[in-house]
């Protein structure tokens, strides 16, 4: 399945957000994020980079769109509808009004401040040496600035609600299983992929085989095909060993898919909502089989219940 439409077995989804004196919908559709309240949001953001204040709606957009390639994602978001993220838009305000970072740093790099009792003044430093101090001060700020816009990003994501949660791990996903990355991340993102597959794959592998889920070994799949599944030993030294593509977490765990019927779906060869048709496992030594699926259309948009 083309990963520029891994979304398509999922229905839209939407919240709403305080802005301004009210709440607005936010609303996720067809892989994008849109904001019915604010039609020229690149006219607000003109205005607000005059001075005028920046509409909520519009900095979420924004956090979406600066995170939807973050590997980070994968570890921070929930692990599957059992583990949701309370997050609330008044968490988020706590956080912005929290306490302020360490600073203001002095000319010299060190925190500025009264000088103590019996200490004498300094004599003006070379030119070139406040030049680096003043550089230092702008990097320490900079970096002080990214790790603020990075806390207000995350927490504004993850209070959009476990939809929208669920959906941007998937975005992420299937933008490092793009056609460019051919399955195979480079060495720093690979761990994190790995990491996010497992997290996800194994409360599934439970309730597939009841096997405790530190015993489901991930390892990613490159190339074409799904993958493979296969169960090895006993007792303590039993493992279910799965290889799987990184767009897995899209067009499969992301939708909802991922266990069907007792079926282990490993692949959405005919995507759609809300019928599909998907590659499923009955057992790890079985070979995938096409099972037509259907979606309750009218019921929860954030987690889609599929059945044979």
């Amino acid at each position: 399945m083309p990963n520029e439409a891994w979304f398509t077995c999922l229905p839209d989804c939407e919240t709403t957000v305080p802005c301004g004196q009210g709440r607005h919908a936010v609303r996720w559709e067809a892989g994008s994020l849109r904001l019915p309240s604010h039609p020229d949001a690149e006219s607000e953001l003109v205005l607000a980079a005059l001075g005028g204040d920046k509409a909520r709606c519009v900095e979420v957009a924004q956090a979406w769109e600066r995170h939807a390639r973050d590997l980070s994602v994968l570890a921070i978001g929930p692990r599957g509808p059992e583990d949701r993220i309370a997050v609330g838009w008044a968490d988020v305000d706590a956080a912005a009004q929290g306490p302020p970072m360490p600073g203001p740093l002095g000319p010299y790099g060190r925190l500025s401040g009264p000088m103590q009792p019996g200490s004498t003044s300094l004599a003006r430093p070379p030119a070139a040496a406040m030049a680096r101090a003043a550089a230092r001060r702008r990097q320490l700020q900079g970096e002080r600035d990214q790790v603020r816009l990075r806390r207000s990003d995350m927490l504004s994501l993850l209070a959009l609600g476990y939809g929208f949660q669920v959906r941007l791990i998937g975005q992420v996903a299937a933008a490092h299983a793009a056609p460019g990355h051919d399955g195979q991340p480079g060495e720093h993102g690979r761990p994190a992929l790995v990491a996010a597959i497992a997290g996800r794959l194994a409360p599934v592998a439970e309730q597939w085989l009841g096997i405790d889920p530190d015993q489901v070994v991930v390892t990613l799949h490159g190339g074409p095909g799904w993958g493979s599944c296969e169960l090895t030993g006993r007792g303590e030294d039993r493992r279910l060993r799965v290889s799987l593509p990184t767009g897995w977490l899209a067009s499969v765990w992301a939708c909802g898919l991922a266990l069907v019927g007792r079926h282990l779906v490993v692949a959405v060869p005919e995507p759609g909502w809300p019928t599909a048709r998907v590659l499923g496992l009955r057992s790890p030594a079985a070979e995938p089989e096409p099972l037509d699926v259907h979606a309750d259309p009218d019921g929860p948009a954030d987690v889609p219940h599929w059945e044979i």
